[in-house]
C-alpha cells in the first residue's frame, strides 16, 4: 500500500509522521486528552480546525505544542461547508509539518460534531500514517449525551448548512468508530455510568488522560519520537496514540452487514440484549412498534430483515429516541456466485458465521443497550413483529405482497 511504499526514506519525509486523530463531543474531556499527549510526546504539535467560525465564512486552523500556539491561519469554506473545508486543508497541513521535519507526532483535534471516521479516511488516502484514534469521554455525561435527540443546528454544532444530524447518533459514532477511549476523571461518574461505557464498546481500549506516567508501561519505546538514546517508556494515553490503526478494519467493524457489535451484557443496572432471528419482519407491524423500539434503549443497532425487501439488508442505527434506517445493499445470499469474488472477505466471513441452509445470511441481528432495560419486554415486542407461521409458510413470493409501510422511510 502506497502508505508503506517508503519505509526507508530518511527522516522527515511525510511517512515519518505519526497522526494521531482526537474527537469526541466532551470539549474539555477532548482538551484535556490533547493537553496530555503535548506532554508525553516530546516534538508533538496539535492541528485544530475551528468550524465554529464558519458563520463568517472561514475555518480558522491554528497549529500549537505544549507551550502554546506557533501559527494560526483561515480555510475558505467550500461550497459553504465548513467540514469540507476541514477536508481540504487537513492533509496540505500535516504534509507542512511533516516536509519540516521537525514534528514526530501530529494530533488532530478535531471540532466538537466532526467524526473521526471520515477525517482518519482522508488522512490516510493522503499517503499519512494514522497511528490511533482517540475519543475523549466524560463518564458523567455519557447517558446525557446519548439521551440527546437536538439536532446539531439547534445547538451550534452542525458541520454544514444541510446538516442534519443529532447529537446522539453523532455522539454514538465519535464513541464506536475509535479503538481508544480516554476517560477524564469525572467524580460524578458512578458504576452505572462506567458500566455503560464498557457495553456500549466492550472491544475499546480505555485510557486515563490523568491516571499514569510515563514509567507505567516500562519498556514502551521506539515510537515516542523522542530524542535520539531517549529510552523512556511511554504514557498509557501515548502508548495509545501511536499504537496504530487500520483504517479498513474500523470501518468493516461499523458496516452493518459485519458490524463488531457488543455481546450479551448486564451488570450494575446496565443491559445489553443481542437479539438473533432468522425470520423476516412484517412490515406493517415493525413499523407501528418503531417508536416503542427506538425508546426501548438508550442506544440500538444492528441489521435487519423485511419480508417485503426480502434481498435487502437493512441497517438499524438508533439514538436519543430517533432512528435512522437505511438500505446498506444486498444479503450476499441474493447475489450470483460470480459476484462473490467482489466482496471483501470480512464481510463474506461475517455472512458465513450466520448462513442458513434455506436463507443464507438473511437474518435479524439488533443489540439493545440502556440502563434499566426491559428485557423480556423488549424480546416480547420484537417476537410480535416477526411472520407468524402462516405469513412465514406463503412464501417470497407472498411476503413482497405485503403491505410496504417502510418504503416512505427507505425512499423507495
Amino acid at each position: 500500500m502506497q502508505a508503506h511504499k517508503h519505509e526507508h526514506e530518511p527522516s522527515g519525509t511525510a511517512h515519518e509522521l505519526s497522526v494521531a486523530i482526537v474527537g469526541g463531543l466532551h470539549a474539555d474531556a477532548r482538551k484535556a486528552a490533547v493537553a496530555r499527549l503535548l506532554v508525553d510526546v516530546p516534538g508533538s504539535v496539535v492541528l485544530h480546525h475551528d468550524l465554529a467560525t464558519a458563520v463568517a465564512g472561514t475555518v480558522v486552523r491554528t497549529v500549537s505544542d505544549a507551550g502554546g500556539i506557533l501559527s494560526a491561519g483561515e480555510a475558505p469554506l467550500v461550497n459553504d461547508c465548513a467540514c469540507c473545508a476541514l477536508r481540504e486543508d487537513l492533509v496540505p497541513e500535516l504534509r507542512r509539518l511533516a516536509d519540516a521535519g521537525l514534528t514526530r507526532l501530529a494530533i488532530v483535534e478535531l471540532w466538537d460534531s466532526v467524526e473521526p471516521k471520515a477525517m482518519a479516511e482522508v488522512v490516510t488516502a493522503g499517503g499519512l500514517t494514522v497511528t490511533g484514534v482517540i475519543t475523549a469521554v466524560d463518564p458523567a455525561l455519557l447517558l446525557p449525551y446519548l439521551g440527546n435527540g437536538d439536532d446539531l443546528a439547534e445547538r451550534g454544532l452542525a458541520a454544514a448548512a444541510t446538516d442534519q444530524r443529532t447529537v446522539a447518533d453523532t455522539f454514538a459514532r465519535q464513541l464506536e468508530y475509535a479503538t481508544v477511549l480516554a476517560l477524564v476523571d469525572s467524580p460524578e461518574a458512578d458504576d452505572e455510568d462506567r458500566e455503560l461505557l464498557a457495553q456500549l464498546h466492550p472491544t475499546a481500549r480505555q485510557v486515563p488522560v490523568t491516571g499514569g506516567h510515563p514509567g507505567d508501561l516500562a519498556g514502551a519505546t521506539g515510537a515516542t519520537g523522542a530524542t535520539e538514546g531517549d529510552a523512556s517508556p511511554l504514557s498509557p494515553l501515548a502508548s495509545a496514540a501511536l499504537a496504530g490503526f487500520d483504517v479498513e478494519a474500523a470501518a468493516a467493524a461499523q458496516h452493518p452487514a459485519c458490524a463488531l457489535l457488543p455481546a450479551e451484557a448486564d451488570a450494575h443496572g446496565v443491559s445489553t440484549l443481542v437479539w438473533h432471528r432468522r425470520r423476516p419482519f412484517h412490515p406493517e407491524r415493525l413499523y407501528e412498534a418503531l417508536e416503542d423500539l427506538t425508546c426501548a434503549a438508550a442506544r440500538s443497532r444492528g441489521r435487519f430483515w423485511l419480508a417485503d425487501h426480502p434481498d435487502t439488508l437493512l441497517h438499524w442505527d438508533a439514538a436519543g429516541g430517533a432512528l435512522c434506517v437505511e438500505s446498506a445493499g444486498p444479503w450476499l445470499a441474493s447475489l450470483p456466485d460470480a459476484a462473490w469474488d467482489m466482496v471483501p472477505p470480512v464481510r463474506r466471513a461475517a455472512a458465513a458465521l450466520d448462513w442458513h441452509p434455506e436463507h443464507g445470511d438473511c437474518c435479524q441481528h439488533l443489540v439493545f443497550t440502556s440502563p434499566g432495560l426491559d428485557r423480556d419486554g423488549l424480546e416480547q415486542l420484537l417476537e410480535s413483529c416477526l411472520l407468524t407461521d402462516a405469513e412465514y409458510a406463503g412464501g417470497r413470493g407472498a411476503w413482497k405482497l405485503l403491505p410496504p409501510a417502510f418504503d416512505t422511510l427507505l425512499e423507495v
